[in-house]
């Protein structure tokens, strides 16, 4: 994990292999928890990562869209106090991609 930081007039890079220490520094938070695919499981998470359990899309605070197939990660984000807003996606997920990848734009204007 490489972090940018302005350092008066020069831009520091450093690297840090501690990601819940970047994403603290980055989001100004004392605490992170990390909530992996299929609760922990290692078959149920594999199972979950391929049916891209993972690729949650976050709609609000505390709410999420996630593929209804997906019973154990959503249960669990449930238990952690998040909304999930499940979508039936036998179809969908055939193509690839969970509800955060569908909601990218095509078409994007340059920076």
């Amino acid at each position: 994990m490489l972090e940018r930081r302005p350092n008066n007039a020069h831009l520091q890079i450093t690297h840090e292999k501690d990601l819940a220490k970047v994403l603290k520094n980055a989001l100004k938070l004392n605490e992170i928890l990390f909530l992996p695919c299929g609760g922990g499981d290692v078959i149920a998470a594999a199972r979950e990562q391929w049916n891209d359990g993972s690729n949650t899309l976050a709609v609000a605070p505390g709410v999420v869209m996630t593929y209804d197939r997906n019973y154990l990660s959503n249960d669990m984000l449930r238990e952690n106090g998040i909304k999930v807003i499940e979508v039936p996606g036998s179809e969908l997920v055939r193509g690839r991609g969970g509800p955060r990848c569908m909601s990218m734009p095509v078409w994007r204007e340059g920076i």
